[in-house]
């Protein structure tokens, strides 16, 4: 239908609006059920079968972050409290006994690997950190926010910290090839922060831009990350494909959904307010797609929905459009396309993780 599996932003997202709105308005919407892609299939929860590899995750990651100073260990200390789920370390793990297992049958996470998913995790937290500073959100995972706590200066600081110890810990693994493919997610980090203070006035060159900028802030990371622990523990190059392939097309759904979850779900629930991204002036994948039914939108999206009103008046837009459904349903076909990848692999507990981990990246509300 689309090319969704094109390598790293290279994509043909002008033509993708068109072709959902072309097949929303000519076919009635379906989302189909996920639950029932792997039926046939024994079930493999992703977070038990990771749980081996990412025991004592945060207190290594603490390790990594050894500091004399009280108040910036309290600071570090905040988000990396073993309460998250963990899902990008979780992914990387997984992908990594996927990989080893179809190169050479080898059930074991290298400790390489394992690193891989603490820098990951470490990589994340320093850009949720500098995106409150940013955005100046109040909250986060259903807490204040370091910088309504300890102030934006030092708040940018300590994000700053955390992402030296991660580069500190990527150089400790002593891998060249390694250390160019993370860095190139730092680089896509603040790449993508510059595209979403930008905005286009072509409204399939704003989809472009949405869907550029969704990659380089979320999916780079996770995509980089599958593709490092692929390279530790693969040497063919195919497989390097489909581990990044699977990390993109999985990080792109998963902040689709999130954008869809801004307006369906309650502040409390989400923990962290929704119609948070209207707020800010971002046009996401519900608003885009609503702005096709209302085209007094497009007003909105160009101010930056800055008069009074905007953001109330967009959000009843969207709520009364199809936005959400569109966004859902193209967040359904980078997961299928994510499944398509990792079936490439050979049969393993962990490969079928991962593909019941598109599933819940779709059916997950928070």
């Amino acid at each position: 239908m689309c090319h969704f599996t094109q390598r790293s932003s290279t994509f043909s997202f002008p033509k993708i609006c068109n072709i959902f709105w072309r097949f929303h308005h000519t076919s009635t919407y379906r989302l189909c059920s996920c639950s029932k892609t792997i039926s046939d299939e024994k079930y493999q929860d992703p977070f038990q079968l990771g749980r081996k590899d990412l025991k004592n995750l945060y207190e290594d990651i603490k390790k990594e972050l050894l500091v004399s100073a009280a108040e910036l260990k309290e600071m570090c200390d905040y988000y990396f409290d073993g309460k998250g789920k963990a899902f990008r370390p979780m992914i990387v793990v997984l992908m990594a006994r996927a990989c080893n297992i179809h190169h050479n049958n080898s059930k074991e996470v290298q400790a390489s690997q394992r690193s891989v998913a603490i820098i990951a995790e470490m990589i994340h937290t320093a850009s949720l950190v500098h995106d409150d500073v940013i955005d100046d959100a109040n909250s986060r995972r259903g807490k204040r926010t370091l910088n309504q706590i300890w102030g934006e200066r030092k708040a940018v600081l300590a994000g700053d910290f955390i992402l030296s110890a991660a580069s500190v810990a990527l150089a400790r693994i002593g891998n060249t090839t390694i250390i160019s493919v993370l860095t190139q997610v730092i680089e896509d980090l603040v790449r993508g922060e510059f595209l979403q203070l930008g905005s286009k006035e072509n409204e399939n060159e704003r989809f472009a831009h949405y869907l550029e900028k969704t990659f380089k802030k979320t999916a780079s990371l996770i995509a980089n990350s599958c593709k490092a622990v692929s390279i530790l523990g693969c040497p063919d190059p195919k497989v390097h494909e489909i581990a990044y392939q699977y990390g993109k097309n999985v990080g792109i759904a998963f902040q689709l959904i999130d954008d869809v979850l801004d307006f369906t779900s309650c502040a409390d629930h989400l923990g962290k307010p929704t119609a948070a991204d209207l707020k800010l002036g971002l046009a996401t994948g519900p608003v885009l797609f609503a702005c096709r039914q209302f085209p007094e939108m497009n007003a909105m999206i160009m101010r930056r929905f800055s008069k009074p009103g905007d953001v109330e008046r967009a959000r009843k837009y969207v709520l009364q459009s199809d936005g959400v459904q569109q966004t859902t349903y193209l967040a359904q076909r980078y997961c299928h396309a994510a499944t398509r990848e990792i079936r490439k692999l050979r049969p393993s507990p962990e490969r079928e993780a991962l593909v019941h981990l598109t599933e819940m990246v779709l059916m997950r509300d928070k």
